[in-house]
């Protein structure tokens, strides 16, 4: 991942996005700032972006269409997300965020040494990830593997979230579920 890649918060409310990125400066990291879902999204595409930190509730695009846009999207679908809210969690809310692929849910206010913590891991792993990929790409190259038809590609590595379930069976009851365990 190029050194100018930055992670990306985006909320519509100034002093929230003054918060965050005070919370996340003792990390070093590079960091961008969007006040829409729109906005966030011509940053996303236009590359360059790590992690997105990223606020539910916006007005117009909001960050679960944001999100949804970006996992149709072979260049941002692999991006991690962490999702802010300040209207607390809720069922419907949840299962839609991770059965999106987002890697956090967290509500408002934000623990900062909590925040540092899940940014620090996420982002490092994406970068570590993009690592390896560009890698088995020049390996591949180096041993004429490059040479394969369109009728046989290979797969990349697997995304670091694809061993997650992304959301529990529909219909399951917390009782189906603890029946399942023993």
């Amino acid at each position: 991942m190029p050194s100018d890649t930055r992670i990306l918060i985006v909320d519509d409310h100034e002093d929230t996005l003054y918060a965050l990125e005070s919370a996340l400066a003792p990390l070093g990291y590079q960091l961008g700032r969007a006040t829409s879902g729109d906005e966030a999204l011509k940053q996303v595409l236009r590359g360059q972006v790590g992690l997105l930190l990223l606020d539910v509730r916006m007005p117009g695009v909001s960050g679960l269409e944001v999100v949804r846009y970006m996992r149709r999207v072979e260049q941002t679908q692999h991006i991690p997300v962490i999702l802010l809210t300040g209207f607390g969690a809720d069922h419907e809310l949840t299962t839609t965020a991770f059965g999106l692929g987002v890697a956090d849910l967290v509500l408002k206010p934000v623990d900062p040494w909590a925040l540092r913590t899940k940014v620090r891991y996420l982002y490092d792993a994406h970068r570590r990830h993009l690592a390896l990929e560009r890698e088995v790409r020049r390996l591949r190259a180096l041993t004429g593997e490059h040479t394969e038809t369109a009728a046989h590609p290979r797969p990349g590595l697997p995304h670091l979230d694809a061993r997650v379930p992304t959301q529990r069976p529909t219909g399951a009851h917390a009782g189906e579920l603890e029946k399942d365990r023993t």
